[in-house]
């Protein structure tokens, strides 16, 4: 009999192909979508959510395989976009994606794999697992390095990867396409989602989201001297290092003015010119918390790789642990605006170890 797989279907190019994949390897595939947000219509006149269901319904009928959808609003809400709203209330820079992924897509959607009795769980995600001969398995980069998504992974519980399955792993997105168009997937032209997970295809920006559960709080846009410059609506529209939106000129040509503090003390927002010199927007250490690990834990003064941010390339860091739930990383090279709340992924070479959130960021 054949394994019995579940495949989470976003609706997506993606993880349709995967869907497909699967099949023709002879599993029993099933499809599902998982409902994550209910308040579309104080932001939208359309929802994207009945948008992606729509797609993810007709590729399961397309390919011939059960399909049921999943009500996870609750803990959606309560861990993704609640996480994110108070986030950043609290002046960080929240990445609710990755959160997604630990509480929802690799949390309660494998509790439900595992108590319907599947066999396994499959996503879309550009990432491969490689098992060794004594079992042990291991999550590392994707072969399309433009669309690798290990990072999105680094905080999922290592427990809840035993029974996931990447199908898209070792090919590329054009591959994807080109397989998508050739067995003629609905989907198979339909743009990638942007931004946000739930704020999804819609034209909705996260500050429009953040106007709904963040009143605005008014204070001085001031430069490092202490100079007013001009006003703003609220610190939480900002985060570390941003330049669109700060909306007061420079008078100087060729320079821009770019976030380099947030001070919720007096409601200041911290501006200055994009140098590497410039007071506080580069760092080179940062302590990490919320860690999760894959693999061995590090030791002290171990050179590992990290990404700073998704698309960040890797970055060597030296690690140091400060106690059982901290460590302090410092990077070989400056790192342009860190910001506390952000997550990181840790690797051993392609392999991804795991990763965790920034506290205190050590300024230069």
């Amino acid at each position: 009999m054949p394994k019995k797989i579940l495949v989470a279907l976003s609706g997506g190019v993606d993880s349709a192909v995967a869907a497909y994949l699967l099949q023709q390897q002879g599993y029993e595939v099933h499809g599902c979508f998982f409902r994550s947000w209910q308040n579309e219509t104080e932001l939208w006149k359309a929802c994207p959510w009945q948008e992606d269901l729509a797609s993810a319904r007709s590729v399961a009928e397309h390919l011939n395989i059960p399909f049921e959808v999943i009500n996870f609003i609750d803990v959606y809400r309560k861990k993704v976009v609640d996480y994110l709203i108070e986030g950043y209330r609290a002046g960080q820079t929240p990445n609710p994606d990755v959160m997604c992924n630990r509480f929802v897509k690799f949390g309660v959607l494998v509790d439900h794999m595992n108590a319907n009795h599947f066999d396994g769980l499959a996503t879309g995600h550009y990432c491969r697992k490689l098992t060794d001969a004594s079992g042990h398995f291991s999550l590392y980069t994707g072969k399309d390095t433009n669309k690798d998504q290990s990072f999105f992974l680094c905080l999922v519980k290592r427990e809840n990867l035993q029974k996931v399955l990447f199908p898209l792993g070792d090919i590329t997105k054009r591959e994807v396409r080109k397989i998508a168009q050739d067995i003629g997937l609905p989907n198979a032209l339909r743009k990638d989602s942007q931004g946000i997970c739930f704020l999804g295809s819609s034209r909705v920006s996260i500050q429009q989201f953040l106007e709904k559960y963040i009143p605005n709080c008014p204070g001085d846009i001031v430069n490092l001297d202490g100079k007013i410059l001009g006003q703003h609506q609220g610190l939480h529209r900002y985060t570390i290092g941003q330049r669109k939106g700060i909306d007061v000129p420079s008078n100087c040509d060729f320079e821009h003015y770019v976030v380099l503090a947030k001070d919720y003390r007096t409601h200041q927002l911290i501006v200055g010119f994009d140098h590497p010199e410039t007071p506080g927007l580069y760092a080179q250490s940062a302590r990490v918390f919320n860690l999760n690990f894959l693999e061995d834990l590090p030791k002290n003064s171990e050179l590992l790789l990290a990404k700073p941010r998704y698309r960040d390339p890797s970055q060597e860091i030296s690690w140091q642990w400060e106690s059982d739930s901290v460590a302090r990383i410092t990077f070989s090279t400056p790192q342009r605006a860190l910001a506390s709340g952000q997550a990181l992924a840790f690797y051993r070479d392609e392999q991804l170890m795991g990763g965790g959130i920034y506290g205190e960021i050590l300024t230069l």
